[in-house]
């Protein structure tokens, strides 16, 4: 039994401390699959402490075969899906002129490079909330998180071609959206830039 599987025991067996520091272990990579998928800090926010307090009370169901970061983001998943499609019912536009303000790295030798980065950076986010909810995990799962194509499946309630499909579609339609939005751009990777293109 590794370390994380003991604090998990642990967690299940009513000690508060161990749950917190699995909190404290995953609570970085929660927010940011939850700001990705939402777009905003504060609903961010209320997403990872909703996902966390949902895997408290379903911690006695965790399969301790699965890897728990897969199980953990899974929730935060199919919860801000959730709330997208709520919002969806709410709002005409998933679109927010609020975006969050990204300081240039200060050990940066290049502030022209990081500029451009942090624009690239901005450009995806926005393009990314183009995408219909489950394409959008997809494709956060695949390339922020590295998941495979079968976690990925597992992880969303979808077959493997089902999310081969999504990816290949999701891929596309970012690359025509980033093709507009700077309709001289070369799509060709840049060694800073996002692997969904």
């Amino acid at each position: 039994m590794n370390e994380e599987q003991v604090w998990i025991t642990r967690a299940r067996s009513g000690d508060d401390e161990a749950f917190t520091h699995l909190v404290e272990t995953y609570q970085t990579p929660v927010y940011n699959l939850c700001y990705r998928m939402l777009g905003e800090p504060e609903a961010a926010e209320d997403a990872a402490q909703e996902t966390f307090l949902r895997a408290y009370r379903s911690l006695s169901r965790y399969d301790l075969r699965r890897p728990f970061a897969t199980w953990l983001l899974s929730i935060a998943a199919h919860h801000c899906i959730d709330r997208l499609r709520r919002r969806r019912l709410t709002f005409l536009s998933l679109d927010d002129d609020e975006r969050p303000l990204t300081l240039a790295d200060s050990r940066s030798p290049d502030p022209e490079a990081e500029a451009v980065r942090r624009e690239d950076r901005e450009r995806i986010h926005i393009l990314l909330q183009t995408l219909n909810e489950t394409d959008r995990a997809a494709i956060i799962l695949r390339y922020w998180y590295e998941f495979s194509e079968a976690e990925i499946a597992q992880t969303l309630s979808l077959t493997v071609s089902a999310v081969k499909s999504r990816l290949h579609r999701a891929r596309r339609a970012l690359a025509k959206a980033w093709k507009e939005t700077l309709p001289s751009a070369n799509l060709e990777r840049m060694p800073y830039g996002t692997p969904a293109f």
